[in-house]
């Protein structure tokens, strides 16, 4: 029996694969024969866009639901659809500006009246393989500005997220010609035959680890890519602001997706002398606030048995070590259908725990303790840089010291994750959590060919630069050098 379900499951990715090299084929011969769609007809795909997201509003906050068991509906229409609809409204609205040739300064004595600039073009066929924890948001968000800059669009979900894979390609596929943007589902081999295809670009969202497996297969190539790969993101909170108003936002943001955001609060610094304060003003937030917050529908379920089991594998660790492990309510064991975890602290726990050393993405809060702030500074910055750095100062000077002295792909200043939601800035990690950018103009760029065009005038001296060389090449270096020998 295990033969013939393996054999089929081996029908169904070559099928799949074979489909896959189909669409780029037939998005690559689409694409010649219209490279640069105008852009009135980019405002259309990403007004079908945002209203494809709403159209099917009802039926991605039940695939969401299906997928981790429990997926609060609010969070559903905020981040997955309002999100990236509200993007494509953003990018329609500024198109004509990124579309826009940028002149650049020429130097009249040599190039005489002739023009230079900028000119942005799309890349082609591109490739978006997708994570799981924001199956929509990182599907169609990135879309938004890959169709602004002209590209055709193929997308590959993640295989943790069957119902909202199918979802999506349903979508998808009522929306959009094959030839402009399709969907491809399905396992371990589709990744690998995806990561292979000649794109014009490939952006990966996910883990380190694969990133370097996916840049190393596009290398082969030479794929562009754009990686957005996380890490462990810290907040920073400074002596004057271990209150309630910090406490709120840490724990708001640590609560969305359940800890299953790679821009989430993976932990926390804070001066010694305040750590047992700043732990009581987080437990008595989350029981004035946040009663009954697991077993609640705004509490996400873990997206699958083995991710469950790594994040339990974890405080299990903690624990083990000697650690002040809390959790900051009674819960009975996680329902294996619904998979959902209390958020547990972990008191000042040693540099060599798992927990410490690895991406949490799970309801987990570690707390450390800094005696200087310096400490603390020199505590991120011996470490990966991170994709996201929140700092909490009431002293503006404090804050722009620290944003000053550390490195990260995002940051904010007495908030977390902000930054990610907002279609104006530029959304992506540096080192290890990643390279590339995408959202708002950054992102346009990022998926469009920045042409440098030179258009030649009159009165310039450009063949005075090719041989044979005479007396107006050395007219040219006598006026550069002074006439020195």
């Amino acid at each position: 029996m295990a033969t013939v379900e393996n054999h089929t499951a081996t029908a169904v990715e070559a099928s799949t694969i074979a489909e896959l090299h189909q669409t780029v084929a037939l998005q690559r011969s689409a694409f010649l024969a219209d490279p640069s769609p105008t852009a009135d007809e980019r405002r259309d795909l990403l007004g079908a866009l945002a209203a494809m997201l709403i159209g099917h509003r009802t039926q991605i906050e039940q695939a969401l639901n299906s997928d981790f068991g429990v997926h609060p509906p609010l969070a559903a229409d905020l981040i997955e659809v309002l999100g990236p609809a509200g993007r494509a409204a953003y990018a329609a609205e500024q198109l004509d500006g990124w579309m826009a040739a940028e002149p650049r300064p020429t130097e009249p004595a040599l190039y005489g009246s002739g023009r230079a600039f900028v000119q942005p073009q799309p890349k082609g066929v591109v490739g978006n393989i997708v994570p799981w924890n924001f199956p929509f948001d990182l599907s169609v968000g990135p879309l938004v500005e890959m169709l602004a800059a002209g590209n055709r669009v193929v997308i590959k979900p993640s295989e943790y997220t069957p119902a909202c894979g199918e979802l999506l390609r349903e979508m998808i596929a009522s929306t959009f010609d094959r030839d402009r943007v399709h969907v491809v589902v399905g396992g371990l081999e589709l990744a690998r035959a995806f990561s292979a295809v000649r794109w014009d670009h490939l952006l990966y969202t996910g883990s380190p680890a694969i990133g370097r497996e996916i840049a190393k297969a596009a290398a082969e190539q030479l794929v562009p890519v754009t990686l957005e790969l996380g890490g462990k993101c810290p907040a920073i909170l400074a002596p004057d602001s271990i209150d309630a108003e910090s406490v709120r936002q840490i724990l708001a943001t640590k609560a969305i997706k359940n800890g299953q955001m790679c821009i989430t609060v993976d932990y926390c610094l804070v001066p010694r002398e305040r750590v047992e304060e700043f732990a009581a003003l987080v437990a008595e937030q989350a029981r004035e606030a946040m009663p009954g917050y697991c077993a609640s529908p705004s509490c996400t379920g873990i997206v699958s048995t083995r991710h469950l089991e790594r994040i339990q594998t974890l405080l299990a660790d903690a624990r083990a070590r000697g650690c002040d492990v809390r959790a900051l309510e009674v819960a009975d064991g996680p329902d294996p259908d619904e998979r959902r975890l209390p958020l547990t602290l972990v008191i000042d726990p040693p540099d060599d725990l798992a927990l410490m050393k690895e991406e949490i993405f799970g309801p987990i809060l570690p707390i450390r303790a800094y005696d200087e702030l310096d400490q603390a500074i020199d505590h991120v910055n011996s470490g990966e840089r991170p994709l996201a750095l929140y700092v909490f100062a009431k002293d503006e000077a404090v804050a722009e010291d620290v944003l000053r002295r550390t490195t990260s792909g995002g940051a904010c200043v007495n908030c977390a994750a902000v930054h990610g939601a907002l279609p104006q800035l530029p959304f992506g990690g540096i080192g290890q959590s990643g390279s590339g950018r995408h959202h708002g103009i950054e992102g346009f760029r990022e998926f469009s060919n920045l042409r440098g065009v030179f258009v030649r005038g009159e009165g310039d001296l450009i063949e005075a630069f090719a041989p044979p060389y005479g007396p107006a090449a050395q007219a040219i270096v006598d006026a550069a050098f002074g006439g020195a020998a």
